[in-house]
């Protein structure tokens, strides 16, 4: 683990750099940022935007994507992986969107995860981009990056999110989770990881090992 004041000089750096980070999935409004997260599982953003791209031309409230009916929703994501499954969860929560919640996205942790599809990560992303709650979905970048770089250790998601939530200065939780995802994704990648060009190279125990 690195030091508190390293942690903090690391988000200090982060901000400085990208003072406003946020999803790179496309969406205008909350309900279509949850079926973009559901769909993102196991996906590239690039690959949901391209497809979300016509399906929410189509339909971009609870009432009109249950009106697709799976077959319907299948031919827009079918590009998508595990296109299938992520049909069959996004029709039925629309449905409990409509029966439950008045057909908008409830604020709520407990009430996401009710949601077919949603889970904890899920649940987090919409916490954290559509009701600014200070709150770390850690997916396989984030995890990668807060095991290597010493922010936290830990063998789960749930592990790592907890530790961070710890050790994160209050200041900077919001808008972590999308500067750490921006750093797996572009930088601290899964192989060889681009060091030279990495702005806490000089934070960071694993960067100092490959000089």
């Amino acid at each position: 683990m690195i030091s508190a004041k390293k942690i903090r000089e690391i988000f200090l750096r982060f901000k400085k750099a990208n003072p406003h980070p946020t999803t790179e999935l496309v969406y205008r409004t909350h309900f279509e940022l949850l079926i973009a997260v559901i769909l993102s599982a196991q996906a590239t953003d690039k690959s949901v935007n391209k497809a979300t791209a016509v399906l929410f031309q189509e339909a971009n409230t609870p009432e009109k994507m249950l009106a697709l009916g799976e077959n319907g929703l299948k031919k827009h994501i079918k590009t998508i992986g595990l296109y299938t499954t992520k049909a069959k969860n996004i029709i039925a929560t629309c449905g409990l969107l409509i029966e439950k919640f008045q057909s908008r996205v409830p604020a709520d942790r407990d009430a996401l995860e009710s949601l077919p599809g949603v889970g904890r990560k899920t649940a987090n992303v919409i916490l954290n981009t559509c009701f600014k709650q200070p709150v770390i979905a850690v997916d396989t970048h984030i995890f990668r990056v807060a095991n290597r770089i010493g922010l936290a250790k830990g063998k789960t998601p749930l592990e790592v999110e907890k530790q961070l939530m710890k050790v994160i200065p209050d200041e900077f939780k919001h808008d972590a989770h999308h500067w750490l995802i921006l750093h797996g994704r572009y930088i601290c990648i899964a192989r060889k990881p681009h060091c030279p060009a990495c702005l806490i190279r000089d934070l960071c125990g694993y960067g100092d090992k490959t000089v």
